[in-house]
């Protein structure tokens, strides 16, 4: 009880004395810790109730401890974990628990070492989101949520680890009053859910706030996530923002079910507690911090610290020396002694200042030297600026000094619109104070704050009225109800706040912007901790000031333009401080002076300005006056204002800075009196010479000068008054010599800390600064020739010659082949000049430098460039605002003489000086995509002398995603970088992913504020300074942030800016046509596109309009909908509605208007422009106000402005909420569809949609998939269906019965088509196909079932027409198996090789016998018919002959030259008119004296006038082609259409063919000029007979194997054979009888395997095999890669003649190689799984047949006809199978016998079934290729009119869709060839129609049509669309080069003259032809 008393009566207080810590002490403290320690442990737990909470837990700690820094390293954690563990567990619990913890809580072990130290048991305390785990009875760490603020005792965790461990459910918001902490918590575990991440911080903020910054120690951040979720990337981001140490996170799944998840944690958990002291929580601790924020929120004001009395200094000072000892060994125990201990740890500075104070005791109190006093008030005034700092931030929801700063990353993120008038909560306020920032909103700083409903009002009595009550009411000085309210905070503590707890980026953007607010910037700033100063000299560097300086002389002035970085300015200072306190505003005064309109220094008249404020006080501001180059300015140069905050008398340092730097100091002063402190610091100033100001508050004086020194006093004066005094004092002043100020000079003043001084800021600074001491002493305009020499002639050139390209006359392809050699030594010349060393250094910075180093780089390098590059770009912009000015004064007057034009040149002079003077990092990132283009396409391997190229893209991906704009269009060659902007955005999807952005773009005049709009809508970085404008076209990266996310289906806004359309009266048509090039292509590129439209000018509104209609026209004719904004820029006056509704009908009417002429054209019906593009006037067009208010250089943005840019963000983010928009990869694809079709004239007709056409392909697959479904399902039924027709089960087939079998199958392929064009990706673009493939699929059904029918009716026919020859069978089986018996009764012989002889003799008497009144069927003879038939229709005999012989009508298709089948003297006349008409001309060359030219006829058309009438034109050879094909097609068609094999061959269908093929030549003849042979009759006739010849043998042969009863018979001799030697050999009849009935099942069966087989293999080709498992395309792609592979020029010219015969050909022989060669195991696999099911099925038959009879009886005889019938009925659904008369096996009567000998033969043919060859394949009902044929080639085979390339399209019929293929090939593959020559053409028809050339459309038309309107020549031109593609394609190329000679002898004509093949396409290999396939295939 001893230790109890103690307990109660103080403790271990008793124990701690103030003498100074040493280690005797320590070990002092040791030994008196023995028996606490040892007492508490032992004593009975019915005392521990009498402990006061105040004393419970914290207290036993401290009195137990000792002092951290001496603790020895042993037994002392082993202690503090006991004591702990006995003072915060034990304590409270009821005596059972306690006696259960005793046996198992190391409480309850002895402690002696380390090794028998043992783990404390937890009490846990879980907060954060609710969300973050899911509580369950499987929870181990929390199983029920139904108490909260409750300790619960954890029985999971005691079957998990035996420990007892406490858990406190504080998960949400929870009261904090009832928390229960009597014993203290080991850790609070912070559980935030992955995603939420981000919330990290303002939990921790929630923490501190809560319980204090030492409840931080005891926090363990557990980030929990979904079983499948990966949470890396949430940890790499808590780490990096924030001082999240690595030991103390975890990470779980939410359901915190994992054991070992829960043992690791437990693992961390203690360690943590073993690092703490103390090692938990305490009720004490918390109650300090709830002590702690009552004294902050009723803290005196500053000027009530100030004078506090010395007798409470003094008395401070004791309680500090009275306190020190309790600082280092009871922490917990005083609440004060513990806050200074925490800040001691925590405060830089402050810590030295402690350590020197000297160490005093009680005596010397009174003896206290006025320097130790002094230190003390530093100490307290450190401390209370750390307090008040601490709880601003915490107000504010700042981060701590120490925590993560904010950065740009979390304002460059697109949140919901923020409203100007919308209030927020103060801790939103500091992020909307940046956000509006950023938007150029300089009202930012007056942001309305709405107060925190948590905190409680004042409560006012209301309820006694007294009079007593009311004087006190009135005149009670009491001050009480104010202190119970926050004083809201002051507007520039929220900036300065900001300011301290952002990056130096942020900092620098926020420096930026209030700058262009006209706010006054921070020049000196005091550390809100240490007071130490720093100059952010870094913040200023990306301000640039322009001015005009007026300047008088000999009565003239001159106005000089001046634009400057302001940290190069060298300007006059006034600096402004103030001594004492002023009832003046200083700041007030000073802002008369700059604008007296706007506050730019912050004064106490400003609204929401606060008595107090924190982080003012010793801050100079500085500003800038920037005159306008006007009468009424107040000064003629640009001058610097420093105002310094607060009394400088406290600011001595600032104030000697100011004082040192300044032009002109002006100081307040109250009053002047020698026995003030100011006086002196007057004297000084007056002693040092330097100009000075003094004005006096309380004095009525005039200005009085002595010695450069001013006096004026402002009592009874107006300020305005004071300011015009000022100015012109400040006037006169700097009229003299003076001292100029410049802020780089900041970095030489001693006590001030420059923020460039930071070791990376210095890093990334002496890397741009290597590449800047490259430019040292040259002209700007030199830079970029020297350094970036890729991107100016060179570029300019490729870029040139690139676009000529598309623009070729003449022999196309030779220069064609010129122009790309011309671009590769362009290329190879990039490649060499590459190496140079600025973009060595910069790619080696770029590379190796950290993020915050490579960001630092970046910035440093574009704010020296623009040093470098300012001072010229002023003076030229002067020059070229002069010249323009004279130039349109010119014009105006209509001025046409040479002085106009010589000023034009003299203005395109300066222009262009502008454009190389012009320099930034876009140059040098241009750079950086021309040597990888460069190297790209000529597959360069990097040197050692050059950076690695291919590591460019990702570099650049890198910035892009960090916020960086990037060049999409380079603006000065006018030319998209495909190549490099292609790899650049593959790493950006690389990086992120594939993600889905919504793209908006801008366009609009030049200067119209495009750029500027866009960074105040969402605070981006587009370049709108240094006297730039924005050039091409910037894409920038911008990500939605997390609280609207989830609106949208994009990532990201992808911002493309460009720059302004040109103003057209300067420049003319070229550059119209680039406008409408850029406007085209930001468009298509834009989900949403911005309309800028400046000012009021309707005649320049007019021009706009024009181009961006035509833009949108385009757009809607290749199907493309972008939607679009107007933003009515620089209206005077958006207020007035009326005028806005005028303004929007005018707008209207306007575009309605344009809208007609652009439809004109572009050739399209639009009556008005909402048939152009969906367009509300109402909310569609925005009006936006002047973007300064006022008039520059002086004048800050109208916050009307920012207003309405807020408002069209929101018009914006609703747009892009309801697009889905685009994935990177589609963005991409749009940017090199969108710029190739522009480089042609014709955009509609050469824009290439890939998206649209990948998206189309792929729908083609699945189209190809669900046909495939349904054509297989229908050859099962068929093949259902043909053994049931066969046995007689089915004898009829409806077309409905069909349709329901199908209906399944249909079905579930409709709701896949439904699922596929609803859920799509690509649905939007799917739509537009959804209709017509579902009318396909529907058609094809149909068309497929019809054709099920058809067949399976023909099988019905041919069982009707058999059915007396199937009798006569049946009566011949009984007939022979008769006599087979009966013989082999009479034989006793059992010799093998006797049977056969005697069965072989007596065989043919008795077929003879049985066949005697049978005819048997004759084979027929084609040969004989043929011949009989041309004789008949009158051919002479020797043609027939001849032709027969010879065999050379079988290649009548393949012939090249039908020259020898014609006849010439039909229309010799005509043949003579055609001679004369080219003689006319020759004799009208002749006489116009034009030799030349007449020498040029003579060479081109005289090879073939006198050629005339031997050979046949192109037209012709092609005419007598397509008459062949036809014949062919139609003769075969009528042949497959005769019952050949239902009911044999006749003659006649020969002698109909004949007829027809006759008759069609005659035709044809009676339409031409010339007669065809008779030779050519008899050989089409041949021809024809020769490809029926196979199918009417084969049709015949069927027809023969079904009717003719001796082929029948005959077949069945082995099987008679067997039955006879079965019987001779004595066997049973159930033994003949089961062989007979499975040599019948044997058939069948081996038929069933064939077909089943043939399917599945089809199947599986279609599904497996390359060529065959895609869309037509593929099928396409393959057949040509086999005809090269093969080189086979028959092939070639089968397939270019006819295209479908070589791909069915192909399908055949690549069938015939996968089952019989390259898969033949496959092939049998299928086989046998295929005879397994079929053995399945006979022996289930077999075993129910036989079942189902003996179960049921009878006689014997109807027992044995009825298993027969049993069994038949079982087989016949899936077998063919006859029932087997049963008479000539009456004695069989056990059936089990029966059955056993049947399965015993059935073992011996599956096995020979399974050895079956895969030739048996053949002989399947419907083969695997002709089924593949079937489904291939069910597709459009229309071939191109020019060069006979094939129509790619998978749909038979795909109209409207017009006929495309992405492979053509040069015309003269197909014939073509220049009219009355024998010049091939070698032109691609996709080159042609981009060229200017014309072609005639037909043989005989005298009118030509130029290529590039192909489609008026004729219906067969019109259904196509050729795309140019600049003939990249290898394989044709090489084919003509491969077969020149094959076909120059085919065609008769030759590849010369203008038909001659390039040099290099003799170069293409074979492989690269092929290759060239897949490059062309895959988009």
């Amino acid at each position: 009880m001893e230790v109890e008393n103690q307990t109660a009566a103080g403790g271990g207080e008793s124990e701690i004395t103030p003498t100074a810590v040493t280690d005797d002490g320590v070990d002092e403290l040791e030994e008196s810790d023995d028996k606490p320690k040892s007492d508490s442990m032992n004593e009975p737990e019915a005392a521990q109730p009498q402990q006061t909470d105040g004393n419970t837990g914290g207290e036993s700690e401290a009195t137990s401890r000792p002092s951290a820094s001496h603790e020895p390293a042993g037994d002392a954690d082993g202690v503090t974990d006991v004591k702990t563990e006995s003072s915060t567990d034990i304590s409270d619990r009821p005596a059972e628990e306690s006696e259960t913890l005793m046996e198992t809580s190391p409480t309850s072990q002895s402690v002696s070492t380390n090794t028998n130290k043992k783990i404390p048991e937890l009490t846990l305390a879980l907060v954060g989101d609710t969300n973050s785990i899911e509580i369950g009875s499987k929870n181990i760490l929390l199983d029920n949520d139904e108490q909260t603020n409750v300790e619960q005792f954890s029985s999971k965790l005691y079957d998990l680890c035996g420990r007892h461990i406490s858990v406190i459910n504080m998960l949400g918001p929870q009261n904090i009053d009832q928390f229960p902490l009597n014993r203290g918590i080991h850790a609070f575990l912070l559980l935030i859910p992955n995603g939420l991440h981000h919330s990290h911080y303002s939990s921790v903020q929630w923490l501190e706030n809560t319980f204090g910054k030492r409840s931080l120690s005891y926090v363990m951040t557990v980030l929990t996530h979904k079983p499948d979720e990966n949470c890396e990337n949430a940890l790499t981001e808590l780490r990096s923002n924030s001082s999240l140490v690595e030991k103390r996170h975890h990470t779980c799944t939410k359901s915190v079910m994992d054991e070992n998840e829960l043992i690791v944690l437990l693992e961390k958990l203690d360690l943590m507690v073993s690092e703490n002291d103390p090692p938990c929580y305490s009720r004490l601790m918390f109650d300090e911090n709830k002590e702690q924020k009552k004294l902050l929120q009723h803290k005196t004001s500053e000027d009530q610290r100030i004078n506090s009395s010395v007798f409470q200094q003094h008395q401070t000072v004791e309680e500090m020396e009275v306190s020190t000892p309790e600082i280092k060994c009871d922490p917990v125990n005083d609440p004060v002694s513990a806050e200074d201990s925490e800040e001691n740890r925590t405060s830089t500075g402050l810590m030295s200042e402690l350590k020197t104070l000297p160490a005093v005791t009680h005596q010397e109190g009174g003896n206290k030297s006025r320097q130790s006093l002094e230190i003390s008030e530093e100490i307290n005034r450190k401390k209370q600026n750390q307090r008040e700092t601490e709880t601003l931030l915490s107000r504010l929801h700042l981060p701590h000094k120490h925590q993560h700063k904010l950065s740009p990353a979390d304002f460059l993120k697109i949140g919901p619109p923020v409203k100007q008038d919308h209030e927020t909560t103060e801790r939103d306020l500091a992020h909307t104070f940046v956000k509006r920032l950023m938007m150029l909103d300089y009202r930012a700083r007056y942001i309305p704050v709405r107060q925190d409903t948590s905190q409680p009002d004042p409560v006012c009595d209301t309820v006694n009225t007294d009079d007593n009550d009311l004087d006190a009411f009135l005149f009670s000085t009491s001050v009480d109800s104010d202190q119970s309210k926050q004083t809201h905070i002051h507007p520039m503590d929220v900036q300065m706040a900001a300011f301290h707890c952002s990056d130096s980026f942020l900092k620098q953007k926020m420096i930026t912007k209030l700058s262009q607010c006209q706010y006054a910037l921070p020049l000196l700033v005091p550390d809100p901790d240490t007071a130490d100063i720093e100059c952010p000299l870094w913040t200023f560097r990306q301000i640039i000031k322009t001015w005009k300086v007026t300047q008088t002389k000999d009565n003239t002035t001159t106005v000089t333009m001046k634009s400057l970085p302001i940290y190069k300015a060298q300007t006059p200072m006034v600096a402004f401080f103030r001594l004492g306190s002023l009832s003046v505003s200083k700041s007030q005064l000073i802002n008369t002076l700059i604008k007296s309109r706007h506050s730019t220094f912050f004064h106490r008249n400003c609204p929401g300005s606060t008595k107090s404020r924190h982080l003012m006080d010793g801050v100079v501001e500085i500003a800038w006056y920037c005159p306008a180059g006007k009468p009424n300015d107040a000064f003629t140069d640009c001058i610097t204002f420093c105002n310094l905050h607060g009394d400088a008398l406290s600011t001595e340092k600032q104030r000697h800075i100011l004082t040192e730097q300044s032009s002109v100091t002006v100081v307040l002063v109250p009053t002047l009196d020698k026995s003030q402190k100011s006086t002196s610091v007057i004297t000084d100033l007056y002693k040092s010479q330097k100009p000075l100001i003094i004005l006096i508050a309380d004095s009525d004086c005039g200005a009085v000068e002595k010695k450069r020194t001013y006096k004026i006093g402002l009592k009874d004066r107006s300020q305005s008054d004071v300011s015009e005094e000022l100015k012109r004092i400040i006037g006169k002043i700097l009229s003299g010599p003076h001292k100029s100020f410049q802020l780089e000079t900041m970095t030489k003043v001693s006590g001030v800390r420059v923020d460039e001084e930071d070791k990376v800021c210095q890093k990334g600074k002496n890397a741009a600064m290597e590449i800047m001491n490259l430019f040292q002493g040259m002209d700007v305009s030199k830079i970029k020739d020297k350094f970036l020499p890729c991107q100016g002639e060179l570029w300019h050139d490729w870029c040139r010659i690139n676009k000529e390209q598309y623009h070729l006359r003449g022999n196309i392809e030779k220069e064609k082949c010129a122009k790309q050699q011309q671009l590769m030594q362009i290329r190879q010349k990039q490649c060499t000049v590459s190496c140079g060393q600025l973009m060595k250094l910069f790619i080696k910075s770029l590379s190796s430098l950290s993020p915050t180093e490579k960001e630092y780089f970046l910035k440093w390098t574009q704010i020296l460039i623009d040093a470098v590059s300012t001072d010229d770009l002023s003076s030229i912009l002067q020059s070229y605002d002069e010249k323009w000015s004279e130039v349109l004064a010119l014009k105006r007057k209509q001025d046409k003489s040479d002085q106009l034009t010589s000023k034009q040149a003299e203005l395109e002079q300066i222009s262009k000086k502008l454009q190389s003077a012009t320099f930034g990092l876009e140059h040098i990132f241009r750079e950086m995509g021309q040597i990888y283009e460069a190297h790209k396409s000529l597959q360069e391997p990097t040197n050692w002398l050059q950076s690695d190229w291919s590591k460019y893209p990702e570099l650049a991906a890198e910035l892009m995603i960090s916020g960086h704009p990037m060049e999409l269009m380079d603006g000065d060659a006018g030319h998209v970088p495909l190549t490099w902007i292609s790899s650049l955005l593959d790493q950006v999807i690389r990086k992120l992913g594939d993600k889905r952005v919504f793209v908006l773009s801008v366009l609009g005049v030049q200067s119209s504020g495009k750029s500027t709009m866009l960074n105040a809508m969402f605070g981006l970085q587009f370049a709108v300074s240094s006297g730039r404008c924005t050039k091409g076209a910037f894409m920038q990266l911008v990500k939605l942030s997390e609280e609207i996310q989830k609106d949208f289906q994009c990532d990201y806004i992808l911002v493309v800016d460009t720059e302004g359309l040109r103003a057209l009266e300067l420049a003319g048509n070229t550059t119209l046509h680039h406008d409408s090039e850029l406007a085209t292509f930001v468009v298509g590129l834009g989900n949403m596109t911005l309309i800028n439209i400046f000012g009021e000018n309707p005649a320049e509104m007019q021009e706009v309009l024009q181009i961006i209609l035509q833009a949108f026209m385009r757009m809607k004719k290749v199907k493309l909908s972008p939607s679009c904004v107007f933003v009515h820029q620089n209206v005077t006056d958006v207020a007035a509605a009326e005028k806005n509704m005028d303004g929007r009908r005018r707008l209207l009417e306007k575009l309605d208007q344009m809208a007609q002429l652009a439809a004109k054209e572009e050739v399209c019906d639009a009556k008005c422009f909402s048939d152009i593009i969906a367009f509300d006037v109402q909310k569609d067009v925005k009006y936006f106000a002047q973007l300064w208010e006022g008039s520059p250089p002086m004048a800050p943005p109208n916050p009307d402005y920012s207003e309405k840019a807020q408002d069209l963000k929101a018009t914006i983010l609703c747009k892009a909420s309801q697009s889905a928009g685009v994935t990177l990869s589609q963005f991409k694809a749009k940017i090199r569809d969108l710029w190739n079709a522009l480089l042609n004239e014709q955009f509609v007709f050469s824009f290439k949609n890939t998206l649209e056409i990948a998206v189309y392909r792929k729908l083609e697959v699945q189209y190809g998939n669900w046909t495939w479904a349904l054509r297989s399902h229908m050859l099962i039924i068929e093949n259902q269906l043909y053994p049931r027709i066969e046995n007689g089960k089915v004898d009829k087939v409806e077309l409905n019965d069909l349709f329901k079998e199908t209906n399944e199958t249909y079905t579930e392929i409709k709701k896949e088509m439904t699922v596929y064009f609803e859920n799509d990706t690509d649905k939007e673009m799917l739509v537009q196909w959804r209709g017509r493939f579902e009318n396909k699929i529907k058609a094809f059904h149909e068309d497929l079932v019809s054709e099920g029918k058809i067949k399976l009716d023909e099988v019905l026919q041919q069982k009707i027409a058999c059915k007396k020859v199937e009798e006569k069978k049946t009566e011949f089986e009984n007939k022979l198996l008769q006599k087979s018996k009966e013989l082999a009764h009479q034989l006793k012989d059992k010799d093998e090789n006797k049977l056969k002889k005697h069965f072989d003799s007596v065989w043919s008497v008795w077929v003879q016998e049985l066949t005697a009144d049978t005819k048997p069927i004759a084979d027929i003879n084609l040969v004989n018919d043929q011949v009989d038939i041309l004789q008949e229709l009158e051919f002479e005999w020797e043609h027939i002959n001849q032709s027969i012989t010879s065999g050379k009508y079988k290649d009548i298709r393949r012939l090249g030259d039908y020259s020898d089948y014609v006849s010439f003297t039909k229309h010799k006349d005509d043949c003579d008119s055609s001679q004369q008409s080219q003689n006319k001309q020759m004799r009208k060359d002749r006489k116009q004296g034009t030799v030349e030219k007449m020498v040029e006829f003579v060479s081109e058309t005289g090879t073939k006038i006198t050629g005339y009438f031997k050979s046949l034109q192109h037209e012709d050879q092609e005419a007598i082609r397509s008459l062949t094909d036809y014949v062919e097609k139609q003769s075969l068609d009528v042949i497959k259409n005769k019952p050949v094999a239902t009911r044999g061959y006749r003659s006649t269908y020969l002698q109909e063919v004949a007829n027809n093929v006759k008759e069609k030549v005659a035709e044809f003849e009676s339409k031409v000029k010339y007669a065809l042979k008779k030779e050519f009759t008899v050989d089409l006739i041949l021809y024809v007979f020769h490809r029926a010849e196979t199918w009417l043998s084969e049709a015949h042969r069927k027809y023969k194997a079904n009717n003719d009863v001796v082929i029948y018979v005959e077949n069945n001799k082995t099987q008679y054979c067997n039955i006879f030697r079965s019987f001779c050999k004595g066997n049973s009849s159930a033994v003949v009888l089961g062989e007979l009935i499975c040599e019948k099942l044997k058939v069948s069966a081996v038929q069933a395997v064939c077909n089943k087989t043939a399917i599945d293999l089809a199947g599986e080709m279609k599904c497996t095999f390359p060529a065959f498992n895609g869309n037509r395309l593929n099928l396409e792609k393959h057949v040509l890669k086999s005809l090269a592979e093969e080189e086979d020029f028959n092939g070639f010219i089968n397939y270019i003649r006819q295209p479908k015969s070589q791909v069915e050909t192909f399908i055949r022989a690549e069938v015939k190689k996968y089952i019989f060669t390259e898969h033949k195991d496959k092939a049998l696999d299928i086989l046998r799984k295929n005879v397994d099911v079929i053995n399945k099925l006979v022996s289930q038959a077999l075993f129910t047949a036989t079942h189902r009879v003996k179960s049921q009886g009878g006689d014997t005889d109807r027992v044995k006809n009825r298993w027969m019938e049993e069994f038949s009925s079982l087989l016949k659904d899936d077998l063919t199978f006859e029932t087997i008369c049963c008479q000539n096996f009456s004695d069989i009567e056990n059936f089990d016998f029966l059955k056993e000998a049947i399965e015993r033969r059935l073992v011996f043919i599956s096995q020979e079934m399974k050895n079956l060859s895969v030739d048996k394949i053949n002989e399947s009902r419907q083969k695997p290729d002709q089924i593949l044929i079937d489904q291939l080639c069910k597709c459009c085979w229309v071939t191109c009119p020019f060069c006979a390339a094939v129509c790619t399209n998978t749909l038979e019929n795909h109209s409207p869709d017009k006929h495309n293929v992405p492979f053509h090939r040069p015309s003269g593959i197909k014939g073509w060839h220049k009219r009355g020559t024998v010049e091939l053409d070698i032109d691609f028809c996709t080159t042609n129609v981009a060229s200017d050339k014309s072609f005639h459309p037909h043989h005989d038309s005298e009118t030509t049509i130029p290529y590039k309107h192909y489609q008026t020549a004729g219906e067969e031109y019109a259904t196509w669309q050729i795309t140019p593609d600049e003939s990249k394609l290898k394989y044709w190329k090489w084919f003509v080069c491969r077969f020149q000679t094959q076909l120059e002898n085919y065609h008769k004509l030759k590849f010369q003259g203008r038909g001659e093949i390039p040099c290099e396409w003799r170069n293409y290999t074979k492989e690269e032809a092929i290759k060239s396939l897949d490059e062309m295939c895959d988009l």
